[in-house]
């Protein structure tokens, strides 16, 4: 047993230095030959040329911020008088302690809004798309409503949507203003021109307004509500207020209302504040996100008096691995379905679709809740998983619902079926 332990401690020892060299082989990987995407990134940033160049530059007002010293005084301050207010620890304990929201919304807006929504504008990517390398702090607070039905209103938020259907009305704009002030308020869309990629599309722009009051402004160009297609995703409407230094003559970008050419509305918010950037300074900003739905059809044909646009996405092949005779770990019939031709699968489908039609009858409507109806527990769990596919029109089973309508119906119908035509004998449970 003695000259046992030496052999067993140098087995030990060698499979210390193999695992030492495999981490070293292993970490040179990924190094050398497979760099992050972070790496990637750096590697494709040209601002690292030159770094003054591509420095971001402030265009709005500044803020009068206090300083770190200053805040935290203050709030220590008001800690001590909390404690010494002997009211407010009983109400604190009995539950009847009450917060004025209003007043706490004053107050972020006059404190941290202003960073907050740079940041948010800057994550959303408004200011390289509007302004290129600048930006600016929104000190000016815009409360923005669409009036949807009467009785229910659309707030526009930071980044929220916003239907198309919720947008149709021109919105309400208030925020607060001495009298004697003059603004310009613009919304466009850095998504939404059809024509040009790298131009916007003007929705609205009111200039020379007085006091805070938009309906006493200068309508530049008249409300159009948003018009994102069908395929294209979410699209930005940004809403941008300025302030002016006095009056401003804007006949250069005056539309004729109603303006309904969208080539008229093309339009960019960098060469407008370049012309204008003497005159004028950026204060407010707010947007939302709105994306298709139904009610477009009629706003391009009978609005816009155009054809509708669709767009499709058109997918890169999914990349397979070469396919083998003997697959270890894997599921035969997922690996078969995944190298079998496209239209393999679509006949598969069609014949399978065809199989349960009737030409003298209408096509009976697909289960409403297909996951509700049970599965027999004595099946292979493959089978289970290619019943609920099918039931849910997934993956390959997509083709057996093409062009058919779910009207809701009743859930005890199809489980009643179910339990008569495939578990005759199985015990019936009423329900209460």
């Amino acid at each position: 047993m003695a000259r046992l332990w030496p052999g067993k401690l140098l087995i030990q020892h060698h499979s210390v230095i193999l695992q030492q060299v495999r981490n070293k082989w292993i970490n040179k990987i990924k190094v050398d030959v497979y760099p992050t995407l972070e790496e990637r990134l750096a590697a494709r940033d040209e601002t690292k040329k030159d770094p003054e160049l591509y420095t971001p530059v402030n265009i709005g007002f500044s803020l009068d911020r206090k300083s770190r010293k200053e805040i935290v005084t203050e709030r220590l301050e008001k800690v001590k008088s909390n404690k010494r207010d002997k009211n407010l620890e009983k109400l604190a304990k009995k539950r009847l302690l009450k917060v004025d929201l209003d007043a706490v919304q004053q107050e972020w807006e006059t404190t941290t809004a202003p960073l907050q929504l740079r940041t948010l504008a800057e994550h959303y990517g408004i200011f390289s798309d509007l302004f290129g390398l600048a930006y600016f702090n929104p000190y000016v607070y815009l409360t923005i409503t669409y009036d949807y039905n009467g009785d229910t209103e659309s707030v526009v938020y930071r980044g929220n949507t916003i239907k198309p259907a919720e947008a149709t009305c021109q919105p309400r704009v208030e925020f607060s203003s001495k009298p004697d002030d003059l603004w310009t308020l613009i919304l466009t869309n850095p998504d939404g021109n059809l024509y040009e990629n790298e131009k916007e599309c003007l929705h609205w722009f009111v200039g020379n307004i007085p006091g805070g009051d938009v309906s006493k402004g200068d309508v530049i160009c008249d409300y159009l509500q948003p018009f994102p297609p069908r395929g294209v995703g979410y699209q930005r409407m940004v809403f941008l207020l300025y302030k002016q230094e006095g009056p401003i003559d804007f006949s250069k970008y005056q539309r004729q209302a109603p303006c309904l050419e969208l080539r008229e509305r093309t339009f960019s918010t960098l060469d407008f504040y370049s012309e204008l950037q003497d005159e004028m300074t950026p204060a407010g900003i707010s947007w939302f996100q709105s994306d298709w739905d139904s009610t477009l059809m009629k706003v391009f044909h009978q609005k816009l008096n155009m054809r509708e646009p669709v767009y499709e996405y058109d997918f890169p092949p999914p990349y397979l691995t070469p396919e083998k005779y003997f697959p270890i770990r894997k599921p035969f019939n997922e690996y078969m379905d995944r190298y079998k031709h496209p239209k393999e699968l679509n006949k598969e489908m069609l014949l399978k679709r065809l199989a349960k039609l009737n030409p003298l009858e209408r096509e009976s409507p697909g289960l409403p809740f297909p996951a509700g109806i049970p599965i027999d527990l004595n099946i292979a769990s493959w089978k289970k998983r290619e019943i609920k596919r099918e039931r849910l029109g997934t993956g390959k089973y997509r083709d057996l619902f093409r062009g058919r309508n779910r009207p809701p119906q009743i859930m005890d119908e199809y489980v009643e079926k179910f339990e008569i035509e495939y578990e005759p004998d199985r015990p019936k449970f009423r329900r209460y």
